[in-house]
């Protein structure tokens, strides 16, 4: 008897271990590509920022001395939280119409908004440039309402478009993920008991819709921090971002510790911002969670 149950307590343990076994041979292949092609860089260029010229911290010493350095750093910033914020603007109301239309509907809604995945990013910067060069299409549409000169190539404002429309769908894949799990009877009941619809939107629906745009705006704001090709074709030198001086210590002045230490410095402003969103989401959790008690 004691034989058998021995043999029963191996057998479940052989079953536990299987799909454990199995989930480690699936993951080892991504896990090494991971290593391989972005740990690895990255531990590089962060040992190269401490030791290129000579070990130590010049380089950060001397970025945090430049006054160039730190003020594209700074326009960086501030126009990556001017495309989060403008694609948060438009892309709320696009998810919440992607969760009332019907499935086809949506279909062709979700199609309209991964269009620029299909496109090259280098084919969609030139096609802005068209669009706001001197004698394109939106300078002539501000002629026709009286504002005429109005030419938004090689400025911030032209970059921030491009890349606010280039990043849209970024925005609106974490929102309807969020929204669509959110209960549109909610509202309803609240209307029921004579709250105004807007009032119950507002306390009901925008508190629950609260993670979906706190992973959207971090998304975005992390990917506009290191974007390099709508800035390097629809900008200028004078209003260079974090990329494109990174791009010229290197292939310019040859600087691998300076860019290194550039390069970091966005990496640390990205981590922050990261857990800062995820001590965000975790207070959200804890406070529905209280909430439902």
């Amino acid at each position: 008897m004691e034989a058998v149950i021995n043999n029963r307590a191996s057998e479940g343990r052989k079953t536990k271990t299987a799909p454990i076994n199995i989930a480690v041979w699936l993951l080892l292949p991504s896990t090494v590509l991971l290593l391989g092609t972005f740990l690895y860089p990255l531990l590089s260029i962060a040992m190269r920022s401490f030791t290129d010229p000579e070990f130590g911290l010049q380089n950060y010493a001397s970025l945090l001395t430049d006054d160039i350095s730190i003020v594209i750093i700074l326009r960086t910033l501030r126009i990556a939280a001017i495309v989060a914020v403008v694609t948060l603007i438009i892309g709320f109301p696009y998810a919440y119409t992607l969760t009332l239309v019907t499935p086809r509907m949506r279909a062709v809604l979700m199609t309209i908004a991964l269009l620029p995945f299909w496109t090259s990013a280098i084919a969609r910067s030139f096609a802005w440039t068209l669009l706001m060069q001197r004698g394109g299409l939106i300078e002539t549409a501000f002629s026709w309402i009286g504002l005429p000169g109005v030419v938004l190539v090689r400025t911030s404002t032209g970059v921030t478009i491009a890349m606010a429309q280039v990043l849209l769908p970024y925005m609106i894949l974490p929102l309807y993920s969020n929204m669509r799990g959110i209960d549109q009877r909610l509202l309803d009941a609240a209307a029921s008991m004579g709250s105004p619809r807007w009032r119950a939107f507002l306390e009901i629906y925008l508190p629950l819709s609260l993670p979906g745009m706190l992973a959207g705006l971090s998304l975005v704001f992390v990917i506009s921090l290191g974007f390099y090709v709508t800035p390097a074709i629809l900008g200028s030198p004078q209003e260079a971002l974090v990329s494109q001086l990174i791009a010229t210590r290197v292939d310019t002045l040859l600087d691998f510790g300076g860019a290194g230490a550039l390069a970091v410095i966005v990496l640390l402003v990205a981590a922050a911002l990261m857990a800062l969103i995820g001590r965000l989401n975790a207070r959200l959790d804890l406070q529905s969670n209280m909430a439902g008690k």
